[in-house]
């Protein structure tokens, strides 16, 4: 436990920056050593701004897992996702850009357009760079990218090998404010356990139903009640169709067994307890355009202002 805070300690926010599908929540998971924020092969896995905080020896960083920035869809969830990750950008004292090896999407491009109207230390994390086959493509793209935008330094990591990570951290790290750390030494997020357990059971739907499951799918848990051996929850799984429905359940039950089965197990590795999991499927035609709903679903209002 820290019981002074020497005066070189630094403390400040990091937003993690970048389209859908480039590994951020693989990253804040590496950096945390801990699975806070989902991942599965779907874009926009990440709906909601999620905060995971890092405190070591000598600094806390708390960072800021935001929703993949995209230009094209459409709906109040689509728009609700991107504000969640724009306005991430206000309040923050460094802002990590990630993107996919060295061939930039027009989403990426849209990113770096956002960027250039912020005024924080930028650093770029180039992912994935242990599947770039040919290494002598790499340097080019970075200095491409260094004409593009002034980044306070530009690194080449694997968040899912965990490559570089280390020295992300460092350059992250002097960029933070000196000051003492903001939240609790022993505190790694700021979400509830009813809120990660809703997103563990989302995580196994989309691991589990890939191209099959509908993008308009919301977990709702209505009961968490923890008792001294077990946690009782109670999630209901919210679609927009009846065929959506089915789609989930599976034959026989079977899909939904094997989904509450999985997210159950995860569960009990996080809380370190028994969990008894009940399940629903239930329909709610167009909730994902209506922001009423949204809002009843846990989503935030809209927030305003870019960065």
């Amino acid at each position: 436990m820290i019981t002074e805070f020497p005066e070189t300690y630094r403390s400040g926010y990091v937003a993690i920056i970048g389209r859908p599908n480039v590994g951020k929540s693989t990253l804040l998971n590496y950096i945390l050593g801990f699975h806070l924020s989902i991942t599965s092969k779907k874009p926009q896995t990440t709906r909601h701004r999620l905060l995971g905080i890092k405190t070591t020896a000598t600094a806390q960083a708390v960072y800021i897992d935001t929703p993949g920035l995209h230009q094209n869809y459409k709906g109040a969830m689509h728009r609700y996702m991107n504000k969640e990750a724009m306005t991430t950008l206000e309040d923050v004292d460094v802002i990590v850009f990630v993107v996919d090896g060295v061939k930039l999407s027009s989403e990426d491009e849209y990113a770096l357009e956002l960027l250039e109207k912020c005024q924080q230390p930028i650093v770029l994390a180039i992912n994935k760079v242990d599947k770039i086959k040919k290494k002598e493509i790499l340097l080019p793209f970075i200095n491409e990218l260094s004409s593009r935008l002034n980044f306070s330094q530009i690194v080449p990591i694997s968040a899912a090998k965990g490559s570089h990570i280390d020295e992300l951290e460092k350059h992250i790290e002097a960029h933070l404010n000196l000051s003492p750390a903001y939240y609790p030494e022993e505190q790694i997020t700021d979400k509830s356990d009813k809120f990660l357990a809703s997103e563990l059971i989302r995580e196994k739907l989309m691991r589990l139903l890939g191209q099959e499951l509908p993008y308009a799918v919301a977990v709702e848990v209505e009961a968490f009640e923890e008792e001294e051996r077990i946690i009782k929850i109670s999630g209901i799984i919210w679609v927009e169709r009846s065929n959506q429905k089915t789609i989930i359940i599976g034959n026989k039950g079977q899909q939904l067994k094997e989904i509450g089965k999985q997210a159950r197990l995860s569960m009990e590795s996080l809380y370190d307890k028994k969990v008894f999991l009940k399940l629903w499927v239930k329909v709610k035609e167009g909730w994902s355009d209506d922001e009423r709903a949204l809002k009843s679903l846990g989503y935030s209002d809209y927030l305003k202002g870019e960065c």
